[in-house]
Protein backbone atom coordinates (compact mmCIF):
# COMPACT_ATOMS: atom_id res chain seq x y z
CA UNK A 1 0.00 0.00 0.00
CA UNK A 2 2.68 2.00 0.60
CA UNK A 3 4.64 1.17 -2.78
CA UNK A 4 1.20 2.40 -4.26
CA UNK A 5 1.10 5.68 -2.80
CA UNK A 6 4.53 6.45 -3.62
CA UNK A 7 4.53 5.39 -6.81
CA UNK A 8 1.21 7.54 -7.26
CA UNK A 9 2.71 10.68 -5.76
CA UNK A 10 5.34 10.53 -7.94
CA UNK A 11 3.33 9.97 -11.34
CA UNK A 12 1.47 13.19 -10.38
CA UNK A 13 4.72 15.23 -9.80
CA UNK A 14 5.90 14.23 -13.59
CA UNK A 15 4.11 17.11 -15.85
CA UNK A 16 5.69 19.84 -13.48
CA UNK A 17 9.10 18.09 -13.36
CA UNK A 18 8.99 17.84 -17.03
CA UNK A 19 7.81 21.48 -17.55
CA UNK A 20 10.53 22.60 -15.24
CA UNK A 21 12.84 21.09 -16.89
CA UNK A 22 12.41 22.29 -20.57
CA UNK A 23 13.28 26.10 -18.60
CA UNK A 24 10.25 26.93 -16.81
CA UNK A 25 9.46 29.79 -18.96
CA UNK A 26 5.98 31.54 -18.98
CA UNK A 27 3.62 30.66 -21.40
CA UNK A 28 1.68 32.77 -23.57
CA UNK A 29 -2.06 32.07 -24.05
CA UNK A 30 -2.73 31.06 -27.83
CA UNK A 31 -5.26 32.82 -29.19
CA UNK A 32 -8.51 30.82 -29.87
CA UNK A 33 -8.62 30.94 -33.77
CA UNK A 34 -11.24 28.12 -35.18
CA UNK A 35 -12.45 29.77 -38.39
CA UNK A 36 -11.27 27.65 -41.58
CA UNK A 37 -9.54 30.62 -42.94
CA UNK A 38 -6.63 30.56 -39.97
CA UNK A 39 -6.61 26.64 -40.20
CA UNK A 40 -6.15 26.63 -43.91
CA UNK A 41 -3.25 29.17 -43.37
CA UNK A 42 -2.15 27.08 -40.65
CA UNK A 43 -1.81 23.74 -42.77
CA UNK A 44 -0.30 25.69 -45.73
CA UNK A 45 2.23 27.01 -42.55
CA UNK A 46 2.66 23.42 -41.47
CA UNK A 47 3.29 22.15 -45.24
CA UNK A 48 6.14 24.76 -45.48
CA UNK A 49 7.62 25.47 -42.58
CA UNK A 50 7.39 22.08 -40.52
CA UNK A 51 6.94 19.05 -43.07
CA UNK A 52 10.41 19.51 -44.16
CA UNK A 53 11.90 17.77 -40.85
CA UNK A 54 8.61 16.78 -39.07
CA UNK A 55 5.88 14.35 -40.38
CA UNK A 56 2.76 13.97 -39.18
CA UNK A 57 2.07 10.20 -40.12
CA UNK A 58 -1.13 10.04 -38.22
CA UNK A 59 -2.79 12.62 -40.97
CA UNK A 60 -3.35 11.72 -44.48
CA UNK A 61 -3.72 14.85 -46.68
CA UNK A 62 -6.97 13.85 -47.54
CA UNK A 63 -8.28 14.40 -44.00
CA UNK A 64 -7.69 18.60 -45.02
CA UNK A 65 -11.12 18.42 -47.09
CA UNK A 66 -12.11 18.91 -43.54
CA UNK A 67 -10.97 22.20 -43.67
CA UNK A 68 -12.91 23.05 -46.76
CA UNK A 69 -10.27 22.44 -49.18
CA UNK A 70 -11.01 20.54 -52.24
CA UNK A 71 -8.49 17.73 -53.20
CA UNK A 72 -7.46 19.80 -56.47
CA UNK A 73 -6.56 22.89 -53.71
CA UNK A 74 -4.41 20.26 -51.94
CA UNK A 75 -2.94 18.78 -54.35
CA UNK A 76 -1.90 21.85 -56.11
CA UNK A 77 -0.88 23.44 -53.20
CA UNK A 78 0.23 21.51 -50.17
CA UNK A 79 1.31 18.26 -51.51
CA UNK A 80 4.87 18.01 -51.65
CA UNK A 81 5.79 15.00 -49.97
CA UNK A 82 3.42 12.58 -51.36
CA UNK A 83 2.53 11.65 -54.72
CA UNK A 84 -1.34 10.85 -53.55
CA UNK A 85 -3.90 12.80 -51.62
CA UNK A 86 -4.79 9.83 -49.40
CA UNK A 87 -0.58 9.48 -48.08
CA UNK A 88 -0.03 10.16 -45.04
CA UNK A 89 1.91 13.83 -44.07
CA UNK A 90 5.63 11.83 -44.17
CA UNK A 91 9.04 13.80 -44.38
CA UNK A 92 11.65 12.26 -46.79
CA UNK A 93 14.12 13.40 -44.09
CA UNK A 94 15.91 9.69 -43.08
CA UNK A 95 16.30 9.76 -39.03
CA UNK A 96 19.77 9.02 -39.67
CA UNK A 97 20.60 12.31 -41.61
CA UNK A 98 18.38 14.21 -38.91
CA UNK A 99 19.97 12.92 -36.07
CA UNK A 100 24.03 13.88 -37.83
CA UNK A 101 22.26 17.31 -38.89
CA UNK A 102 20.91 17.95 -35.43
CA UNK A 103 21.36 15.33 -32.59
CA UNK A 104 18.22 14.36 -32.35
CA UNK A 105 15.71 13.16 -34.50
CA UNK A 106 12.49 15.38 -35.54
CA UNK A 107 9.26 14.11 -33.36
CA UNK A 108 6.24 13.44 -35.20
CA UNK A 109 3.75 15.84 -34.87
CA UNK A 110 0.42 14.21 -35.19
CA UNK A 111 -0.84 14.90 -31.40
CA UNK A 112 1.79 17.42 -30.18
CA UNK A 113 -0.73 19.69 -29.16
CA UNK A 114 -2.38 17.16 -27.20
CA UNK A 115 1.36 15.74 -25.64
CA UNK A 116 2.72 18.72 -24.67
CA UNK A 117 -0.14 20.13 -22.48
CA UNK A 118 1.05 20.48 -18.82
CA UNK A 119 -0.05 22.15 -15.31
CA UNK A 120 1.75 25.57 -16.96
CA UNK A 121 -0.47 25.47 -19.77
CA UNK A 122 -2.49 23.92 -22.89
CA UNK A 123 -0.25 22.58 -25.48
CA UNK A 124 -1.76 25.24 -27.70
CA UNK A 125 0.11 27.81 -24.87
CA UNK A 126 3.37 25.90 -25.33
CA UNK A 127 4.10 25.52 -28.83
CA UNK A 128 2.43 29.03 -29.03
CA UNK A 129 5.01 30.87 -27.02
CA UNK A 130 7.83 27.97 -28.13
CA UNK A 131 7.65 29.09 -31.49
CA UNK A 132 7.81 32.92 -30.79
CA UNK A 133 10.81 32.57 -28.45
CA UNK A 134 13.70 31.51 -30.81
CA UNK A 135 16.52 33.89 -30.74
CA UNK A 136 20.03 33.75 -32.30
CA UNK A 137 22.59 31.79 -30.51
CA UNK A 138 25.91 31.54 -31.68
CA UNK A 139 27.24 28.65 -29.57
CA UNK A 140 24.37 26.22 -30.50
CA UNK A 141 25.26 24.05 -33.12
CA UNK A 142 22.45 25.44 -35.77
CA UNK A 143 22.92 28.63 -34.64
CA UNK A 144 18.99 29.32 -32.56
CA UNK A 145 18.45 29.01 -29.22
CA UNK A 146 14.78 28.93 -27.61
CA UNK A 147 13.57 30.33 -24.76
CA UNK A 148 10.92 27.78 -23.55
CA UNK A 149 13.17 24.94 -24.25
CA UNK A 150 16.66 25.49 -23.70
CA UNK A 151 19.65 24.31 -25.97
CA UNK A 152 16.52 23.44 -28.17
CA UNK A 153 18.08 20.91 -31.15
CA UNK A 154 15.81 22.60 -33.48
CA UNK A 155 16.63 25.22 -35.49
CA UNK A 156 14.20 28.22 -36.31
CA UNK A 157 12.25 27.17 -39.05
CA UNK A 158 10.12 30.40 -39.62
CA UNK A 159 13.32 32.85 -38.80
CA UNK A 160 12.70 34.81 -42.48
CA UNK A 161 8.88 35.35 -41.11
CA UNK A 162 10.21 36.91 -37.59
CA UNK A 163 13.58 38.59 -38.45
CA UNK A 164 17.18 37.57 -36.36
CA UNK A 165 16.60 38.67 -32.71
CA UNK A 166 19.13 37.79 -29.95
CA UNK A 167 18.06 38.09 -26.00
CA UNK A 168 19.01 40.73 -23.37
CA UNK A 169 20.00 39.84 -19.66
CA UNK A 170 19.62 41.31 -16.94
CA UNK A 171 21.63 40.65 -13.53
CA UNK A 172 19.04 39.68 -10.07
CA UNK A 173 20.23 38.77 -6.86
CA UNK A 174 20.24 35.30 -6.23
CA UNK A 175 16.77 34.09 -4.18
CA UNK A 176 18.82 31.10 -2.42
CA UNK A 177 22.35 33.32 -1.79
CA UNK A 178 22.17 37.12 -1.73
CA UNK A 179 26.32 37.14 -2.41
CA UNK A 180 25.24 35.81 -5.92
CA UNK A 181 23.66 37.17 -8.89
CA UNK A 182 21.54 35.24 -11.40
CA UNK A 183 21.08 36.36 -15.32
CA UNK A 184 17.43 37.02 -15.61
CA UNK A 185 15.28 37.42 -19.30
CA UNK A 186 14.74 40.84 -20.06
CA UNK A 187 13.61 41.23 -23.35
CA UNK A 188 14.13 40.28 -27.02
CA UNK A 189 16.00 42.98 -29.21
CA UNK A 190 15.40 42.68 -33.09
CA UNK A 191 18.62 42.69 -35.14
CA UNK A 192 16.94 42.04 -38.66
CA UNK A 193 13.40 42.48 -39.17
CA UNK A 194 11.43 39.91 -40.74
CA UNK A 195 9.19 39.76 -43.86
CA UNK A 196 6.12 39.81 -41.14
CA UNK A 197 6.23 42.48 -38.27
CA UNK A 198 5.30 41.39 -34.94
CA UNK A 199 1.73 41.05 -34.50
CA UNK A 200 1.49 39.75 -38.33
CA UNK A 201 3.97 36.86 -36.70
CA UNK A 202 1.81 36.16 -34.02
CA UNK A 203 -1.25 36.36 -36.00
CA UNK A 204 0.32 33.49 -38.49
CA UNK A 205 2.24 31.42 -35.51
CA UNK A 206 -1.37 31.46 -34.03
CA UNK A 207 -2.66 29.76 -37.38
CA UNK A 208 -0.11 27.41 -36.99
CA UNK A 209 -1.15 26.54 -33.79
CA UNK A 210 -5.25 26.20 -34.57
CA UNK A 211 -3.97 23.79 -36.95
CA UNK A 212 -2.03 21.58 -35.11
CA UNK A 213 -4.27 21.21 -32.13
CA UNK A 214 -6.69 20.44 -35.02
CA UNK A 215 -4.53 17.85 -36.51
CA UNK A 216 -4.30 16.10 -33.10
CA UNK A 217 -8.26 15.72 -32.86
CA UNK A 218 -9.91 16.63 -36.19
CA UNK A 219 -13.02 15.19 -34.91
CA UNK A 220 -12.82 17.47 -32.02
CA UNK A 221 -15.45 19.84 -33.76
CA UNK A 222 -18.08 17.10 -34.14
CA UNK A 223 -17.43 15.57 -30.73
CA UNK A 224 -18.06 19.10 -29.02
CA UNK A 225 -21.30 19.49 -31.05
CA UNK A 226 -22.73 16.03 -30.04
CA UNK A 227 -21.68 16.54 -26.82
CA UNK A 228 -23.54 19.47 -26.60
CA UNK A 229 -26.97 17.35 -28.41
CA UNK A 230 -26.27 14.77 -25.37
CA UNK A 231 -26.17 17.30 -23.03
CA UNK A 232 -29.62 19.09 -24.33
CA UNK A 233 -31.15 15.31 -24.68
CA UNK A 234 -30.50 14.37 -21.01
CA UNK A 235 -31.88 17.97 -19.87
CA UNK A 236 -35.60 16.90 -21.73
CA UNK A 237 -35.18 13.30 -20.56
CA UNK A 238 -34.59 14.35 -17.01
CA UNK A 239 -37.23 16.69 -17.12
CA UNK A 240 -40.34 14.43 -18.68
CA UNK A 241 -38.89 11.50 -16.36
CA UNK A 242 -39.56 14.12 -13.65
CA UNK A 243 -43.16 15.15 -14.67
CA UNK A 244 -43.63 11.90 -15.43
CA UNK A 245 -42.58 10.42 -12.20
CA UNK A 246 -44.64 13.37 -10.38
CA UNK A 247 -47.66 12.19 -12.45
CA UNK A 248 -47.33 8.59 -11.38
CA UNK A 249 -47.28 9.29 -7.93
CA UNK A 250 -49.55 12.24 -7.63
CA UNK A 251 -52.57 9.99 -5.94
CA UNK A 252 -50.64 7.86 -4.17
CA UNK A 253 -51.10 8.64 -0.38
Amino acid sequence: MNFTKKLIAILALVPGLAFAAEGGFPLDRAPERHDMASLQNGAKLFVNYCLNCHSASAMRYNRLRDLGLSEDQIRNNLLFSADKVGEMMTTAMRPADAKAWFGAVPPDLSVIARAKSSPAGSGADYLYTYLRTFYKDDTRPTGWNNMVLPNVAMPHAMWQLQGIRTVKMTEAPDPHDANKTIHKFADFEQVTPGTMNVQEFDTATADLVAYLSWMAEPAQGTRKKLGVIVLIFLSIFAFLAWRLNASYWKDVK
